[in-house]
């Protein structure tokens, strides 16, 4: 697997520096304040961009479905990829299939937030859809593997980053094993790498133990509420409110 990192214009996190901007500006009126900083900034109304990896048999996919269905205000985004749709994949709703010579041609134009070989194949994430998508206050999210993670929170730091694990190595295996009949090495291949995986499980902001399903999709819901009860997205989205309290 070979990966490609592309360039960003996109900025640090500004929560600090609106805390101190406030501290100094306190008595000319918080929501003022706030709303001048955004403004300076170009940080008004863009919406979260929220990253979930997890090694193969945590339950990613499900858990995103599970986060899909009960909020409405996140949107999955759909990576391209060069391979042949499989039997019930549709166009544009699981992915962009494209040929190998025009994901090439994106490639090269930078079009990519992160991009990937595996297996010959490309899968890659659209850079200009995620940036129109947040400019309109949306919140997007990423289905993608650790690697590709590393390389959107060099390019996009403030981007918020949810790693999935297993109960347990047993539990991992359980799953591996239930997908179908694979020979005993095909399994330990799997396990092997999905141990590799879970190593680099510091790299993330949260931690979901995916143990009850049910459990897990509540933590899943509650980091994506969380980010939307921050101070600048507070501020923004409900000026008018603060404003005739304070």
């Amino acid at each position: 697997m070979t990966r490609t990192e592309v360039r960003s214009t996109h900025s640090d996190s500004h929560l600090g520096h609106i805390s101190f901007w406030l501290s100094e500006r306190h008595n000319s009126g918080i929501v003022a304040a706030v709303q001048i900083f955004c403004i300076e900034h170009d940080i008004m109304t863009t919406g979260n961009l929220f990253i979930v990896a997890a090694p193969s048999g945590a339950g990613k996919t499900s858990l995103v479905k599970e986060l899909l269905a009960a909020d409405a205000g996140i949107q999955l985004s759909i990576s391209y990829t060069t391979r042949a749709p499989r039997p019930g994949e549709v166009d544009g709703q699981h992915y962009h299939f494209v040929s190998r010579e025009n994901f090439e041609l994106m490639l090269e134009r930078g079009d990519f937030l992160e991009s990937a070989e595996v297996y010959g194949n490309y899968y890659g994430t659209s850079q200009p859809w995620i940036e129109a998508s947040r400019k309109t206050g949306k919140d997007i999210l990423l289905e993608i593997d650790w690697q590709g993670a590393a390389q959107v929170r060099k390019l996009i730091p403030e981007a918020i980053s949810v790693f999935v694990l297993p109960p347990s190595v047993e539990a991992l295996r359980q799953r591996l094993t239930g997908r179908g009949q694979d020979a005993e090495e095909v399994i330990q291949r799997r396990v092997a790498a999905a141990r590799e995986d879970c190593s680099h499980v510091g790299e993330f902001d949260y931690v979901i133990i995916n143990d009850d399903f049910t459990t897990a999709g509540q933590d899943l819901l509650a980091v994506v509420r969380t980010q939307r009860l921050r101070i600048n997205a507070q501020l923004d989205r409900h000026s008018d409110l603060i404003a005739s309290l304070t």
